[in-house]
């Protein structure tokens, strides 16, 4: 007679092989989801340079009430000619062309970038201390001349 033989695999529960792919299935995860090490970050040299809190943004309409301020002008007389103003050194700008307007400072374009809705320009702005100033007008006051801070050697 013939026998047969007959193995016995065990089956494992449902909830034994649920708990086993759920415990693969985070393994995996944790191994996409793993943060790679953080390199040791060094503050990007500024030069000599110290790092500058931005302050509010100016916006037009303040410019336009400081000037009033400043020159004791009707408003009315000082929109046209700010705007006039902010037309040029847009175009100026715009031209790529290095501007001297002390006390602003120097203004010199380092990068443009063509975007598809505007362009973007970096720019170097070179201000002449109020005492590096002081200094070249009492120097100057001597020889007859007055230093309004424009000279072409501000810029580097």
């Amino acid at each position: 007679m013939a026998t047969s033989k007959t193995s016995t695999i065990p089956i494992k529960s449902a909830a034994a092989s649920a708990a086993a792919a759920t415990k693969a299935a985070a393994a995996t995860t944790a191994a996409r989801t793993k943060k790679p090490k953080t390199p040791k970050t060094t503050e990007p040299s500024t030069g000599g340079a110290e790092m500058v809190v931005p302050g509010t943004m100016m916006r037009k309409k303040e410019l336009i009430d400081a000037v009033v301020e400043a020159s004791g002008v009707k408003k009315k007389d000082a929109k046209p000619v700010v705007e006039a103003m902010l037309e040029v050194l847009g175009t100026a700008l715009s031209e790529n062309r290095e501007l001297n307007l002390h006390p602003l400072g120097s203004v010199k374009i380092r990068r443009a970038n063509d975007m598809t809705k505007a362009r973007v320009l970096t720019a170097k702005i070179r201000q002449r201390k109020p005492e590096a100033i002081a200094a070249a007008n009492a120097e100057s006051a001597a020889d007859g001349e007055i230093d309004d801070g424009s000279t072409d050697d501000m810029m580097e």
